[in-house]
């Protein structure tokens, strides 16, 4: 009897074992087609738009007006694309979507006492505004990783650029640059200066709690540092254009 119970366990975990790895590598092919599918088709919406969405339905948060308005990196000005590289992540084209320098900073800074900062590229900000949730667990920094991962070796550097204009929240409700020129500005994302160009990437990572209309004195600081980098990234980068 004990032989016969030994046994049936066994077959119960090969299955089990089985199926798990079935599981994975089901997970892992869907994973890798959706991102290649994102490479080749602009997104109809984001993970983020859906749970703002749910979470309003729902009475969790407050309703919010959604807009969300796609302009290809073709049909912006260059200084938009510098703006977003100079507040989030000067070092995009050095990485591979982890920047150890910047994690090593934002590290030793805590440890002397800073309030510590995060360090994403904006990589790993498309990794999570387009296939997964707000959060600060375990689980979602993994699936953050691995889809930083697979963004890094499926899409060209200007696909990524390209999208994170273009999901970035950038007010309440606000997804994207075109969106937002429309919005804050009353004018098409082709027609942004440099300085609204570096208000709105002012804003980040708050887009919720800072205002592009009633910029605060820290928002306008930011601005006017963002325009300064701008100048240094535009020697750094390849052209956006051509």
């Amino acid at each position: 009897m004990r032989l016969r119970l030994a046994r049936s366990a066994s077959v119960h975990g090969s299955r089990l074992l089985r199926w798990c790895v079935y599981g994975t590598c089901a997970a892992i092919a869907a994973s890798v087609a959706l991102v290649v599918f994102v490479r080749l088709v602009d997104p109809p919406t984001t993970a983020f738009v859906l749970q703002r969405q749910h979470e309003a339905d729902r009475g969790f948060a407050s309703a919010f007006a959604l807009r969300r308005h796609w302009v290809a990196l073709a049909e912006l000005p260059e200084h938009v694309a510098l703006a977003a590289l100079s507040s989030e992540d000067q070092r995009f084209y050095a990485h591979r979507g982890f920047d150890v320098t910047a994690m090593k900073h934002a590290l030793g800074t805590h440890l002397q006492g800073a309030k510590l900062r995060g360090a994403s590229t904006i990589t790993q900000q498309v990794a999570k505004n387009l296939f997964l949730w707000e959060g600060r667990s375990f689980v979602r920094k993994a699936l953050e990783g691995y889809f930083t991962v697979l963004i890094e070796l499926c899409w060209p550097k200007r696909r990524i650029l390209e999208v994170y204009l273009n999901v970035a929240e950038l007010g309440d409700g606000v997804f994207g640059v075109g969106a937002a020129a429309r919005h804050h500005f009353g004018r098409d994302a082709r027609r942004l200066t440099a300085a609204q160009s570096a208000l709105l990437a002012a804003i980040l990572p708050d887009p919720r709690g800072r205002s592009v209309r009633e910029p605060s004195v820290q928002v306008r600081r930011k601005q006017r540092w963002i325009l300064e980098q701008m100048r240094a990234v535009r020697a750094l980068r390849p052209p956006l254009h051509g």
